[in-house]
């Protein structure tokens, strides 16, 4: 994979920078197992603006990857209160939350999740076809995605015919195809050897500085330091909220 970061051109303002985009307030989620009660978050409250880079990290149990459900619109809250770009989310039906999914947010995961028969192209393809996007302007718009994260030439490659940082690029590619506000990514390095992590990072970083909101999970504090900030989980509970000068 080349080492150097390909050139990436902002398509759309995103939040004004600044403003809050993510706004939470006394988010608490309990599950029952049994005859027991998980507290996942205790009353978690936290403001994210537009245009910031965020690390969330903690052990494994800490509530990390429960906030991150919440935040991405994939799980609600048991009580309290969740706005995205300023849109209530907490009292949502399930088909709301998915548009909300879908125009707002881009996801991106550990195992790059992408369809494992289906070339590059049409698995960028796929939130546009659940948007229903017309097919001519999917491909377009999957093809400058692809280019966006310097794989404009792999389009017809098929995940298996690509490296890792590879994939994971198709994903990120995916993540930015509807133009979210927001990129969610849980351990986008997990996967990956330490030059390709930070093929990744680079890459995370110069949509950052286009204005792109983002959101890491991480176990890794390499991985932490390239974000502006740094948020600490433990038993359901903020810990540390930092600031992070003179981060890579």
């Amino acid at each position: 994979m080349p080492t150097a970061t390909p050139t990436l051109t902002a398509e759309r303002a995103t939040t004004a920078p600044g403003q809050p985009l993510i706004e939470a307030r006394d988010l608490v989620k309990t599950y029952t197992m049994g005859d027991m009660t998980v507290h996942a978050l205790r009353g978690v409250s936290l403001d994210i603006a537009g245009g910031d880079f965020v690390a969330i990290m903690g052990a494994s149990g800490s509530g990390k990857s429960t906030l991150m459900n919440i935040l991405g619109c994939l799980d609600l809250p048991t009580s309290g209160e969740y706005r995205l770009a300023g849109e209530e989310v907490e009292g949502l039906a399930q088909d709301e939350l998915a548009s909300i999914r879908n125009r707002r947010i881009g996801f991106v995961f550990q195992q790059f999740n992408l369809l494992p028969r289906t070339s590059a192209l049409e698995n960028v393809e796929l939130p546009m076809v659940y948007a229903g996007v017309k097919a001519a302007q999917r491909h377009a718009n999957a093809l400058a995605a692809l280019q966006r994260v310097g794989l404009g030439e792999r389009g017809d490659h098929t995940p298996s015919e690509l490296s890792g940082g590879q994939q994971q690029r198709v994903a990120i590619a995916r993540a930015l195809v509807n133009n979210p506000q927001l990129i969610l990514a849980d351990e986008p390095t997990g996967a990956l050897d330490s030059k390709t992590s930070e093929d990744i990072m680079k890459l995370l970083t110069e949509l950052n500085a286009q204005g792109m909101t983002v959101v890491i999970v991480t176990h890794e504090t390499d991985i932490a330091a390239w974000a502006r900030r740094k948020i600490v989980f433990r038993d359901g509970l903020i810990v540390e909220d930092v600031r992070q000068e003179g981060h890579s």
